[in-house]
């Protein structure tokens, strides 16, 4: 019955995809362009959401300039399922990238109706700088790419402005531009053509708080996790340069976001804070209430149906945000109280799904395989700080620390935080029977909220089909690439 119910969402969407081609239109007048700027593996650690050892003044003043959301929020902290989320409007588990694109997962889909093709017929020129990573490509037609890789070794960062401006200067039509940059992922280059110009170092850096962890190793990642960002406001001050040179600065909306939180320990394909809270800034001229800061439960998932608003492009049917044009104008909408998230798993090497529910206080996190050993603790630790090392950091940190740490490597079903209290995520109150209430609450809106956007995970016998077809790819002492997957059989209609 389940996969009845999405294949007639997904008929219907469909159907509107095709329809919105039939009736492309010329473009109004009065639609706006759209610059859509995201940055890898960063969350708000920027000087306008507080942070002292960061320097990024061309961000701050967008914030400034535009409105400032607290708290955003991705569907899943991972690369490709955080970008897919973003274009096409629907959870991983909905859309299919459910894990990395360079890992061979992709959309359920070629067809799923995405922001592209919408703005496409609406009239729209689009352009993409820097990297896609959603299965298959072709879903996401383009008029124009430029530096389709990931490029971290930050080759060239001069041409992500100079193309941009290229694209924007290169016709009369309305046009959406996304650009990628690759910082501050993975390797965390401490300066790179100059940039920046005046770089932080270890000594001076307390490792990023979520951490709950002090050693020489994490003061230097954290370093240079400030200084890709520092470098990364400097390009996206380039390329804003490069829209106002255009003379369209005052018809375009600016969208910058960050794709997830920071790769330590933490943060990346995680269910904390620390890797699905992002920056969003909006700058929408004409519209918006300047040097607003918004404090709603706000997700990525809401910018598609806000810029098919904007754009005047026909609604699609079942997307999962609500736009945010109201709140941007500086109204007060009726709003959620629940915001949800999701993981599946980053490589092959982390499969570990969760679903998490949060409201204003209280987060809580389900483990859909509790009590197994979580493999991506190990994989993060392993990879990029060294086992001993964090133990060493460990056993010196205060005990809810530590015991924060033993909760991750082997996850009990139910972890629940309370994040005035506790912002970090250290102190597991799941089991604390003056927490009950709250526990049962947030338990029955996360369970509604699978059944509404028909989870597949919801049956037991998908979470181990999947995990054992995960496993199957293990070959020869490493996991290896699959030509293809199976999964889209049994958790998406045929």
């Amino acid at each position: 019955m389940q996969h009845v119910v999405i294949a007639a969402v997904l008929a219907a969407m469909v159907v509107h995809s095709a329809c919105a081609r039939r009736e492309a239109a010329a473009p109004k007048p009065t639609q706006p362009n759209i610059l859509l700027i995201v940055s890898e593996d960063n969350g708000p650690e920027l000087g306008s959401y507080g942070s002292r050892w960061v320097q990024t003044p061309r961000l701050d003043a967008l914030a400034g300039a535009g409105v400032r959301f607290k708290n955003a929020f991705v569907p899943q902290a991972g690369c490709s399922q955080s970008r897919a989320a973003l274009l096409t409007g629907l959870y991983p588990h909905q859309n299919g990238q459910i894990g990395l694109a360079t890992w061979m997962f992709g959309l359920y889909r070629t067809d799923t109706p995405n922001l592209v093709r919408s703005l496409k017929s609406t009239g729209y020129r689009t352009g993409i700088i820097g990297k896609l990573h959603i299965n298959p490509a072709e879903a996401f037609p383009f008029d124009f790419e430029r530096i389709p890789g990931s490029n971290f070794r930050r080759e060239g960062l001069d041409r992500y402005a100079r193309f941009a401006g290229e694209f924007m200067n290169g016709g009369d039509s309305p046009f959406f531009l996304y650009v990628n940059y690759p910082d501050a992922h993975r390797p965390f280059l401490r300066q790179v053509e100059g940039l920046p110009r005046v770089p932080v170092n270890a000594p001076d850096v307390p490792p990023l708080p979520y951490m709950g962890l002090d050693s020489p190793v994490l003061r230097r990642d954290t370093a240079d996790y400030y200084n890709s960002i520092s470098r990364l406001d400097t390009l996206v001050g380039d390329l804003l340069d490069a829209l106002a040179a255009s003379g369209k600065a005052q018809s375009t909306i600016v969208v910058y976001i960050g794709d997830h939180g920071a790769d330590l320990l933490r943060g990346k394909r995680t269910s904390y804070e620390g890797g699905l809270r992002v920056p969003l800034i909006v700058r929408w001229p004409g519209h918006h209430l300047a040097g607003q800061v918004r404090d709603e439960l706000v997700s990525t998932l809401d910018l598609m149906p806000t810029l098919l608003e904007a754009s005047g492009a026909s609604p699609v049917p079942g997307l999962q945000g609500q736009t945010l044009a109201a709140m941007i104008a500086g109204q007060a909408p009726a709003w959620r109280e629940h915001l949800f998230t999701e993981y599946h798993l980053h490589s092959n090497h982390n499969y570990y799904p969760q679903r998490a529910v949060r409201d204003q206080r209280y987060k809580l996190i389900q483990n859909l395989m509790p009590g197994r050993p979580n493999p991506g603790h190990a994989f993060t630790i392993a990879k990029f700080v060294g086992p001993e090392e964090v133990a060493d950091a460990v056993r010196a940190a205060p005990q809810d620390v530590r015991e924060a740490y033993e909760t991750m490597a082997v996850p009990p079903e139910f972890e629940l935080y309370d994040l005035a209290e506790d912002p970090f995520e250290f102190r597991n109150l799941a089991a604390d029977p003056r927490q009950a209430g709250t526990l049962e609450e947030l338990q029955r809106a996360l369970h509604e909220w699978r059944v509404r956007t028909l989870d597949p995970f919801l049956d037991p016998a998908n979470t181990e089909r999947l995990r054992a077809e995960v496993e199957a790819t293990f070959r020869d002492g490493a996991y290896q690439k699959p030509e293809f997957w199976e999964y889209p059989k049994y958790l998406a209609p045929e």
